[in-house]
């Protein structure tokens, strides 16, 4: 008798919009064997989230998708502005040119654009097995893997089995109920009418993303992605959330802004509440949260969709070395700390723009006009103040007394650097990982064997870098890159993660073996264990699926 075993994928992602796709693209061109499940049989092709920010370009250039997803874009050419009614400035950011990572500071994108791209991208894996129509239903977690219980309209019931179940079903999250974490809720909520549109002529608008802060209306004005605008209203205390969900209204509310049914084609129109909240453990044995299933926040810093493709690489990088034996599952404990801390500074900020931007009475709203005008319009002082976006405690370097290190965890920049004769992005360069950026090669003189082995097993590639004249091997950095920056610190090495935040820096040689040796250590790295499942005979790998 033949007995056959069920596959048993490395990762099930249950949940496939954008933090799914993008889990299930990194995952896959690091070789793993993911399925995704996604209860709705076609994709969603209304606008959803609308921005994303440079970092989160860096992040789909990772999943290398990053050229492909720009041509989709409408990148911010210059300020993003609050004015009140009189069109005073309130605040003024300064969203134009690129950012620190390389790619705009600001961009406006049609979410199922964005979904086709990396739909496609998906597809194009041998690794990657997606399935719509298929709701997860039931959830049974044991020491070697999960098992989930689906329903296809098609083919009825049927079971996955993986070694680790993400859940990115967001809000309502079927693999969250299925966890024994609490949700830290700070009670934030405002229901907001959104109403995407596409106008039928092109025309200049100016300016082209604001908030008029009125305390009549509050209300957004921003692209919604080449040819598209998005509008968003507060809904006001005497209005339902039934009246203010009506195409009459919509309408009504667009009119004002001379957009009619003659000039422009309403899209989508649906009312939000806006919420603040976060999961207090995103990981519990094999089950993971990610995204909307792991936090929410309002949307006013245009940090929602960007924090959960945060996560999804923080994840992506921790599972890809625990599944190939580089790291203990241990590591995983760190993506709750990491991120959970780094969220609340996005839910922060957000909550903080949203408590200027949500005012209703008429005197509260002069009083913090000319709070603001005085300031100068300028964020940093106009604005209450947030903490700054640093990773929670995790992966990052310790000092001698055992605490975390000053300086680390933070998002490095990404610099175009010249290696063999091809000037392109670091990352193009480097394909990612684990970056040991150095002055010069001979720093790298101090690591000895086990050092570069240990770098090796871990995909880390090392750059050394000169102002000009690199010999073989070398990278020239660019006009005032990586270089004068780790100078100005008294740093001769600095090791960047595979989701670009700082681990550590070095001094000299001896702090560079240091910084090798807290990252292996760090990584609880098993000396001969793995947690890779034994692939099945090929007799067994014939019941697949």
């Amino acid at each position: 008798m033949n007995t056959r075993h069920p596959k048993v994928h490395d990762v099930a992602i249950v949940g496939y919009g954008p933090v799914g796709q993008v889990l299930a693209l990194l995952l896959g061109r690091a070789g793993h064997d993911v399925i995704a499940l996604e209860r709705w049989p076609q994709p969603y092709h209304l606008p959803r989230a609308a921005h994303f920010d440079h970092e989160i370009a860096r992040i789909f250039q990772a999943a290398g998708v990053g050229e492909q997803v720009n041509a989709v874009v409408d990148p911010v050419p210059d300020h993003y502005e609050w004015r009140n009614p009189a069109g005073q400035a309130l605040v003024r950011m300064d969203w134009s040119g690129n950012g620190i990572s390389g790619w705009p500071t600001a961009n406006f994108f049609n979410q199922p654009q964005v979904e086709d791209v990396l739909t496609a991208a998906v597809e194009s894996l041998s690794t990657v097995v997606v399935r719509r129509g298929c709701e997860v239903t039931g959830l049974q977690p044991d020491d070697e893997h999960v098992r989930l219980t689906t329903d296809n309209s098609d083919d009825g019931t049927g079971e996955v089995r993986a070694r680790y179940v993400i859940g990115a079903d967001g809000a309502n999250s079927f693999v969250r109920s299925h966890m024994a974490t609490t949700v830290t809720d700070l009670g934030f909520f405002y229901d907001w009418l959104i109403v995407d549109t596409r106008p039928h002529e092109q025309a200049e608008w100016s300016p082209k993303n604001w908030q008029l802060c009125d305390p009549k209306r509050p209300t957004t004005i921003v692209s919604g992605g080449p040819g598209r605008r998005r509008w968003e209203f507060l809904r006001l205390p005497h209005e339902s959330v039934e009246e203010l969900s009506t195409p009459d209204m919509a309408w009504r509310l667009l009119e004002p802004w001379g957009r009619t049914p003659d000039n422009t084609t309403i899209e989508r129109h649906t009312v939000y509440t806006f919420q603040a909240c976060w999961v207090d453990r995103w990981r519990e044995g094999r089950l993971v949260l990610a995204g909307d299933a792991a936090h929410q926040m309002p949307p006013f810093a245009g940090q929602g969709m960007c924090s959960g493709l945060r996560d999804a690489l923080n994840l992506a990088w921790k599972l890809d070395l625990v599944l190939n034996g580089r790291a203990d599952p241990a590591l995983l404990d760190t993506y709750t700390s990491e991120r959970s801390d780094h969220v609340q500074h996005a839910i922060g900020m957000s909550m903080a723009l949203g408590q200027v931007i949500c005012v209703l009475d008429p005197d509260e709203a002069a009083a913090r006009d000319a709070r603001m005008i005085a300031a100068g319009a300028d964020p940093r002082h106009a604005l209450p103040p947030t903490p700054p976006p640093l990773l929670g405690d995790g992966v990052l370097q310790r000092a001698t007394d055992g605490t975390r290190a000053a300086n680390v965890g933070h998002l490095t920049p990404q610099y175009a650097v010249t290696h063999q004769g091809r000037t392109a992005l670091l990352d193009d360069l480097t394909g990612g990982g684990f970056t040991l950026l150095t002055d010069g090669a001979g720093l790298l003189d101090a690591l000895d064997a086990a050092d570069r082995d240990f770098l090796t097993a871990i995909g880390a590639v090392l750059v050394p870098l000169y102002e000009d004249g690199p010999p073989p091997g070398g990278y020239l950095d660019a006009p005032d890159g990586y270089l004068p920056h780790m100078r100005e610190h008294g740093h001769v090495a600095a090791l960047v993660r595979p989701d670009f935040y700082l681990f550590g820096t070095a001094t000299d040689g001896l702090a560079l073996r240091e910084l090798v040796a807290q990252l292996r250590e760090q990584l609880h790295q098993p000396a001969a264990t793995s947690d890779r499942v034994p692939a099945p005979e090929p007799s067994e790998a014939a019941a697949e699926e």
